[in-house]
């Protein structure tokens, strides 16, 4: 990986942004797909566009990730100056206890926090069996009581992000930051973007930044709906199996073995000529690829295919280990090696495939 590539992963994933507060990675997504593009677009949600055109009457072709990542929201402050808080996105209880989170403010300035509870001396033997519940936790900032927390510029509504800072595992390839959901994906479009948009083609490109993935894929509709694309495709992230526990019926993919096809997931079944065609170029090209079914769980590619009349769309995705959590971790090959696969698929939509893959047969 080139070290201005490992420094857009690093602004990305630097970046704040929980559902519906998506600003922080808009703009780094702007930062890095501006020189390459023909013009900027937005949706009236924030979803971020970028498009670089083809010839005319070329296909439109749609590569998009999703800019926010799993958070939380103040509710309220306590008399005693803690911060209560709504969950944004999929958490689990466990995995919140002791974790440092930062506080956008009012006034754009940012607090540190921890996450705290009652601590398990003075919990009962049956109490400390249980999981402890996200409405008992509050977040810790040092305020003394709540008029120093609204001094601060603490109020309902402000966003709360976990805080992992980005390092690289032990000198190995297996990255570790925040926000690999979705900032990964974020990073294969604007790469996939940057390198095609050098070439002559038989398509123009539309790579997006969608917002509110994590609360219920809602930017990818309007966003979709703004392009009107041919072809699209979602660029996430998906849970690795190669971790102590894990059963291959609950994921079996695994970290370096290439970016992940999802050939079905709660949010829609995979597009059969589009995912044929997919896998031909990975097999073609001796690209590392893995199958992978999420039954719990879905990408933007469950809005973006019902869009317009049906859009033929395929989730292509990069496998993550502690997905919704403050750490999560990848691996750089993988990022890499999805970047190949989008571009030389992208490269091979022309008109005459993308008829072949929506209607099944060549054009008359």
């Amino acid at each position: 990986m080139t070290r201005e590539d490992n420094q857009m992963l690093v602004d990305l994933v630097t970046a704040r942004g929980v559902p519906g507060n998506e600003e922080e990675v808009r703009e780094v997504f702007t930062q890095y797909a501006q020189p390459h593009a023909d013009q900027i677009l937005q949706d009236g949600l924030g979803s971020i566009i970028a498009e670089k055109q083809g010839p005319e009457d070329a296909p439109r072709i749609m590569f998009a990730g999703h800019l926010d990542e799993v958070g939380f929201m103040v509710t309220r402050i306590t008399d005693d100056g803690f911060i209560k808080f709504q969950t944004l996105g999929g958490w689990w209880n466990q995995v919140l206890l002791g974790q440092q989170v930062e506080i956008k403010t009012s006034r754009d300035e940012i607090l540190h926090g921890v996450i705290g509870s009652k601590p398990p001396h003075v919990l009962t033997a049956e109490a400390r069996k249980k999981p402890y519940k996200i409405e008992d936790m509050f977040i810790d900032i040092g305020a003394g009581d709540k008029e120093e927390a609204q001094k601060w510029g603490v109020q309902p509504g402000n966003m709360i992000v976990p805080y992992s800072p980005y390092r690289r595992l032990n000198d190995t390839k297996f990255l570790l930051a925040k926000a690999w959901d979705n900032r990964i994906g974020v990073a294969v479009a604007l790469k996939v973007f940057e390198n095609l948009s050098k070439e002559d083609r038989n398509n123009s490109l539309y790579a997006v930044g969608n917002v509110q993935e994590e609360v219920g894929l809602r930017g990818a509709k309007t966003a979709t709906n703004r392009i009107n694309p041919d072809i699209t495709f979602a660029l996430d992230t998906g849970t690795a199996g190669d971790t102590p526990g894990m059963t291959p019926e609950e994921a079996d993919s695994k970290l370096g073995k290439g970016p992940q096809i999802i050939i079905y997931d709660a949010s829609m079944i995979a597009h059969k000529e589009l995912r044929d065609f997919v896998v031909a170029v990975a097999e073609e090209l001796d690209i590392p690829f893995q199958y992978t079914v999420i039954p719990g769980g879905g990408t933007d590619a469950g809005s973006q295919h019902v869009s317009g009349h049906g859009i033929p769309s395929l989730a292509i995705t990069v496998p993550t280990r502690y997905l919704h959590s403050h750490s999560s971790v990848i691996h750089e090959e993988d990022f890499e090696n999805t970047v190949k696969l989008v571009e030389e698929v992208i490269r091979r939509l022309d008109a005459e495939q993308v008829h072949q893959i929506t209607y099944g047969h060549k054009h008359d």
